[in-house]
């Protein structure tokens, strides 16, 4: 089973060579050492919230997208291990943002 923080690099890393950018220019962007930034990519640092804040906008991609791309791999992890179905979205019975309630449909 993969864990968090490996998905999370991989997922670091497809959205750095998407865009043919070194380890060097998102360490310049994001401001965190080049070493750190790999060893997040390899899986075996886990980034705080504002480090990987950071490292989505060194990569112009949104958090939120950062954050799908990881549970989508979580899923595919999960399904391939067969430990756990996908639950359907309609199970979600509302989520709260900033105070705010949504309701899934």
């Amino acid at each position: 089973m993969a864990t968090m923080r490996q998905l999370v690099g991989e997922v670091l890393r497809a959205h750095r060579a998407e865009q043919g950018l070194t380890l060097r220019a998102v360490s310049g962007r994001a401001r965190v050492s080049l070493g750190y930034i790999s060893e997040i990519e390899r899986g075996q640092k886990e980034p705080s919230s504002e480090l990987l804040a950071a490292l989505a906008e060194a990569l112009d991609v949104p958090l939120s997208s950062v954050l799908r791309d990881v549970a989508d791999q979580m899923e595919l992890h999960e399904l391939a291990t067969q430990q756990v179905a996908p639950a359907p979205l309609a199970s979600v019975s509302s989520i709260a943002v900033d105070g705010v309630r949504a309701s899934a449909a």
